[in-house]
């Protein structure tokens, strides 16, 4: 690690064990916790709560105390120092083209373009409130583009890491001239000085007043969306003038209050790119389909799966479990021996490779937990959610669920199941508001097709 690699990040001793002792000398060094308005507080994720601090024998030679709350990023002591140097964007300069992305925008995603690039020159916040399937990534590359022309340092960052490794190879693809990090749990590749970072939002609680452009997606993904140390983070990777922008298909009722009142600006698009509406989900009730996965009992869920390997329709099967998942698994696999299939979940080592043979339409279908809810697509899909009434499935869920079907502009329809064995107020909301999006497209003039649901 040289000094580039410490600017714009706030690093514990151990973690910059191979920056030059002169530049240690020189850095910027605060504690690990700190007094903050008389709370004793973690510097690197903002934790003040007593009870997510613990005390034990350190080798300082006293009983320290330590963050609970960012452990797993490693221990902020008493007795740790963190070191930070200030940001200076010391990058070459990009040839023109920046960016080399040769698509086309839907004057939708048109306006939402040119309202985050003003964004970005004025240095504000905005939300982009987008459908699932609007192209959001598309929307953002003249963004970042004016950023990167400003000499500016850019994030894209994101709660789930499979999104991060979904966007990676877009970005990298639009920006091709631009380096570009990819950060987070467990790559092997580690950090290096770049202009361009995609990250989880556990890799910003490393950096600190780094960022002038940072765009965070799926903002109301778990677990960003209720862990204020993450949060926390976020703010802190930025520097004190840059532009933030949200991006969410489904952003929270705190946000939404914001949005009334008037304290947020905010961007909606309510229909898709190719102009197509939002499946409309199905509900189905199927019994009790964990009692006939424990049995092997032949049910009704096995005549949907069933229905749709005869029509040769590909699939994502999500589960609110992954042991209930694993056990329809092995039987699955007694009842359709021919099929090719198989199951993913975040604990699943492979998951990144599976994901990528189901994009190359090698499996007849997937199952999954909730880590393919969203940042996927596609090509052809139909979805179906087995326990929809789980309280796993909330109705953001189940509303990034559906959203995985017709996203393609080729393959613009798909069907939506929602399979339970008892309707919930999520069921129920998610395909309230679904409907809702679609009349609010119809009335603005966005419908140019309809949606197709294949027959019982």
């Amino acid at each position: 690690m040289d000094g580039k690699d410490l600017k714009g990040r706030e690093l514990t001793r151990i973690e910059c064990r191979s920056v030059d002792d002169l530049l240690l000398d020189v850095a910027e060094k605060r504690p690990g916790l700190a007094r903050v308005k008389g709370k004793l507080t973690c510097s690197r994720c903002g934790n003040q709560d007593r009870n997510k601090m613990q005390a034990a024998p350190c080798s300082c030679g006293t009983a320290c105390l330590y963050c609970l709350s960012c452990l797993n990023m490693g221990k902020i002591k008493s007795c740790t120092v963190l070191y930070h140097l200030p940001e200076t964007n010391s990058f070459a300069c990009y040839h023109e083209p920046i960016l080399q992305w040769e698509g086309q925008l839907s004057p939708e995603q048109k306006r939402a373009s040119d309202e985050i690039v003003g964004t970005v020159q004025s240095e504000q916040t905005r939300l982009i409130w987008a459908v699932a399937g609007a192209g959001k990534t598309e929307m953002i590359f003249e963004g970042i583009a004016a950023s990167l022309r400003k000499g500016g340092r850019v994030c894209l960052a994101s709660p789930r890491v499979d999104v991060c490794l979904e966007l990676a190879p877009r970005i990298k693809q639009a920006f091709p001239e631009v380096p570009l990090a990819l950060l987070y749990g467990g790559n092997e590749e580690g950090y290096s000085y770049t202009p361009l970072v995609i990250a989880t939002t556990h890799q910003l609680l490393r950096f600190r007043e780094a960022f002038d452009l940072l765009i965070i997606d799926e903002i109301d993904s778990f677990p960003y969306h209720n862990d204020l140390g993450l949060q926390f983070g976020a703010q802190k990777s930025r520097k004190i003038a840059s532009a933030l922008i949200y991006l969410t298909a489904t952003p929270s009722g705190e946000m939404q209050k914001e949005i009334r009142r008037g304290r947020l600006a905010t961007t909606v698009l309510p229909a898709r790119y190719h102009g197509f509406a939002l499946p409309e989900p199905e509900c189905l009730w199927v019994g009790n389909w964990r009692k006939a996965i424990n049995r092997k009992k032949n049910t009704r869920f096995l005549s949907l799966i069933r229905r749709q390997l005869q029509q040769k329709r590909r699939f994502l099967l999500f589960l609110p479990h992954i042991q209930l998942m694993e056990a329809l698994d092995r039987w699955l696999q007694e009842v359709f021996p021919d099929k090719l299939f198989t199951c993913v979940s975040a604990s699943d080592p492979d998951r990144e490779e599976k994901v990528k043979r189901m994009r190359a339409e090698e499996y007849d279908f997937l199952m999954t937990t909730t880590i393919l809810e969203r940042g996927v697509t596609f090509r052809d899909i139909d979805v179906i959610v087995l326990g929809a009434e789980d309280r796993v499935f909330t109705e953001a869920s189940l509303v990034q669920i559906a959203g995985r079907a017709g996203r393609h502009k080729d393959f613009p329809t798909g069907w939506v199941c929602f399979a339970h064995y008892g309707e919930t107020k999520a069921i129920q909301g998610a395909i309230r508001q679904i409907r809702s999006l679609n009349r609010d497209a119809g009335r603005r003039g966005l419908l140019h097709g309809t949606v197709s649901i294949l027959p019982n």
